[in-house]
């Protein structure tokens, strides 16, 4: 394991690997790449749906069934289907990380606009607000922490398989993990690995970051406000025992 590491430290430390283009820097550009556009389309496509049905409140069984059953495909599997019927390429690739960021921004953007407080809703439509303005006025700036919490959930998962890309002929990140599998050079799949997983937590700080700056402080949730403190019931307060009043007899005397 020690040797591993040195070798994986001696890896990064080679100039050869960080210029031309199947440098570092060049493969980290095309990842984002190959992950900002899915993640865009997703938005794009699950918010409105989601806003629509957690405002009108009907579909809601739908989306959740939905949502669960498109978290349940093997990417790589969808992946090699796509690629039967269509050409190696970007385009299948996109698809499939696409079909994987919609159920964490769906449901996010579902649960968020329906589990606004209904008085507040009811507030709304008592001032004369019309139902496009509730829903963008109310509904989806209280549920923004939802909505980016999905965000950050499918952008962590998306930049973690994009990896695949290299499956089917796409550069990126995965590519240096592919390249090392192909030849069995551990040092280099571990580079790559390591590469990846930094990638996606990078993104998901900027994320965290960027929910702290829009969201209004009375709307963050953290995990500490979700728990409950558990109180320990109150126990009967004893009155304390007061001394009897009344004198004890006395012995006779004998």
């Amino acid at each position: 394991m020690g040797a591993l590491l040195a070798d994986v430290a001696a890896w990064f430390g080679d100039p050869a690997n960080w210029t031309g283009a199947a440098g570092v820097p060049n493969r980290v550009l095309e990842h984002l790449q190959y992950s900002i556009v899915p993640i865009l389309l997703a938005l794009l496509i699950a918010v409105p749906i989601g806003a629509a049905v957690g405002h009108s409140g009907r579909g809601g069984f739908l989306v959740v069934g939905v949502a669960n059953g498109m978290r349940s495909l093997p990417e790589l599997g969808v992946l090699t289907i796509l690629v039967t019927f269509m050409s190696v390429g970007l385009l299948p690739v996109t698809i499939a990380l696409l079909i994987l960021a919609i159920p964490p921004l769906l449901a996010g953007t579902y649960a968020g606009v329906s589990n606004v407080d209904r008085a507040v809703v009811d507030a709304a439509r008592g001032m004369g607000m019309t139902e496009p303005e509730i829903l963008t006025k109310v509904e989806l700036p209280n549920a923004l922490p939802l909505i980016i919490g999905g965000l950050r959930t499918a952008t962590l998962q998306v930049i973690a398989t994009a990896a695949i890309a290299a499956f089917v002929g796409v550069d990126g990140l995965g590519r240096i993990l592919f390249s090392g599998l192909a030849v069995r050079d551990y040092t280099r799949m571990a580079a790559g690995a390591l590469l990846i997983a930094v990638l996606a937590l990078l993104a998901d700080a900027a994320l965290a970051a960027l929910q702290r700056l829009i969201v209004s402080p009375g709307l963050r949730t953290s995990t500490s406000s979700r728990r409950r403190a558990v109180v320990a019931p109150a126990q009967p307060e004893q009155l304390p025992q007061s001394r009897s009043t009344t004198p004890e007899p006395e012995l006779a005397r004998s």
